[in-house]
């Protein structure tokens, strides 16, 4: 049952890839054929299946009007995590707004092309609307019990998993402190599993962080809470090891670290492989990032109980790298034309491939500016900042404090000096640094009288990562607070 389950499972991607060619004029023959897994043009899903695993990716809203990067995701991955897209500041921008739009997006894409869904993320401290944090502590536990189950229950029987607990640990093991813990204590975790249990009992649920790969601090802590919540009787599935690594520094207790967790009986999953270097890329980076994939690779298939890897977006040109960590990229096995690298045939001949496989290879398709949207009569903006060195994540919430709902929206904003815009997402923002505009992107459009809609940006810096300014909504200025 397990091989025709199988076989099914990839004649209809088969059938999705060639769909996608006859649209699109994408993709080569070779791309499309799902032969022998070790056979030439084998397929990363395709070769990952083989072995019992799955192989995915990343994707974000904006990502499906890039048909270049949709062919290569429909291809060569079987599994998608959305990048943004069910986080809390999109899918519950306020306490009484719920917002599935984006997320379903993806959801159908998905199915579009005979893939498997990663829920992420349920809860988390980073990404959050301020009106959660802004809580009484004692009104905390039924907003995340409420979060949980009606996101859960939206997406029951369309997720695979979902990543319920996302980065709960500090550095040196301890749990971080974040609305959830200051309101609940560890309990918090353990009560957002069991929420997300009773919501979708099929789904599987995992615990998900970075910097747990290998045996350490952070991963003993995750192992000790794991067991604890096993022995409690606590449905957990899985542990997600996000795997952002940095050339050459892929540790060497990697298979270790997963044995044990697997010993548990627990699934562990590579949830979000990168592995960057300082750019532009050298040829000695390029070839040691060949060697970091296939270590990766072969500590996921000599255990059992590693059930699959996702890399974090599809090529180096949708990282969040350079966003994120300043003069550094080619983090991913396609490079900024969605070409394969080192890394990706390497992949293959890990799997069992021969490596050699062409890639999509046209231009993205470009997309309308939106029309100038109506204006507004009131608002109000709050806004979070999470910075570290060179970079910074802000995150804006637009109240709509005028009696009539604005249908179609767009918020101007300064940006300080230094600061430049790298990705967004809820937002099409432009231009990346100066006086900045963010537009709607039609599912978001309309926000009701007394309603929030929320957006966000990565950015770098130069050593000011200080909040936005000077927001209007409209046209209207913003009080902010």
């Amino acid at each position: 049952m397990a091989a025709q389950l199988r076989a099914a499972h990839r004649r209809g991607r088969a059938l999705a890839a060639l769909a996608v060619a006859a649209a699109g004029g994408l993709l080569a023959a070779a791309t499309l054929g799902s032969g022998p897994a070790g056979a030439a043009g084998g397929t990363l899903h395709d070769l990952a299946e083989a072995k019992g695993r799955y192989f995915g990716t990343a994707l974000t809203q904006s990502n499906l009007s890039n048909s270049t990067l949709t062919a290569v995701a429909g291809a060569q991955f079987d599994m998608v995590t959305p990048g943004n897209e069910m986080k809390w500041d999109t899918t519950q921008p306020s306490a009484t707004t719920f917002n599935f739009g984006p997320g379903d997006q993806i959801v159908s894409f998905a199915k579009a092309h005979s893939m498997r869904v990663r829920g992420h993320t349920l809860v988390w401290h980073s990404q959050l609307p301020s009106w959660v944090s802004s809580l009484p502590t004692a009104q905390v536990q039924a907003a995340m019990e409420n979060h949980v189950t009606t996101q859960a229950t939206h997406y029951k029987g369309q997720v695979y998993s979902w990543d319920v607990v996302n980065e709960p640990f500090n550095e040196d093991g301890s749990l971080r402190t974040s609305a959830f813990y200051n309101a609940m204590g560890s309990g918090y975790i353990a009560d957002a599993l069991r929420t997300a249990h009773a919501a979708d009992p099929n789904a599987k649920l995992y615990l998900n962080d970075y910097n747990i790969e290998g045996v350490n601090a952070k991963s003993d802590a995750m192992y000790q809470l794991v067991s604890s919540l096993k022995s409690q009787g606590v449905p957990i599935d899985g542990v997600g090891l996000e795997s952002h690594f940095i050339v050459g520094q892929i540790p060497s207790t990697m298979k270790a670290n997963i044995q044990r967790f697997a010993a548990l009986g627990l699934d562990v999953a590579v949830t979000e492989l990168d592995d960057r270097m300082q750019v532009p890329a050298s040829a000695a980076n390029l070839a040691q990032q060949a060697t970091d994939y296939a270590a990766v690779i072969a500590n996921c298939l000599a255990v059992s109980g590693c059930v699959g890897i996702s890399q974090w977006g599809v090529g180096d040109a949708d990282s969040w790298i350079p966003g994120a960590f300043g003069g550094y990229g080619a983090a991913t096995m396609y490079d900024d034309n969605y070409q394969p690298k080192a890394s990706y045939r390497s992949a293959v001949t890990a799997l069992g491939g021969t490596a050699g496989s062409p890639s999509p290879s046209s231009s993205p398709s470009s997309s309308s500016s939106p029309s100038t949207p109506p204006t507004g009569s009131g608002c109000r903006v709050s806004t979070q900042i999470n910075a570290w060195a060179t970079g910074l994540t802000e995150n804006v919430t637009v109240t709509n404090t005028g009696g009539s709902a604005v249908n179609g929206w767009s918020v101007k904003f300064t940006l300080p000096g230094g600061q430049t815009v790298t990705s967004a997402w809820n937002a099409a923002v432009s231009p990346a640094s100066g006086q900045v505009t963010a537009t709607d992107l039609a599912y978001n459009a309309a926000i009701p009288a007394g309603g929030s809609t929320g957006f966000g940006f990565n950015a770098n810096h130069t050593g000011n990562p200080a909040a936005a300014t000077g927001f209007s909504l409209n046209g209207v200025a913003c009080t902010v607070g």
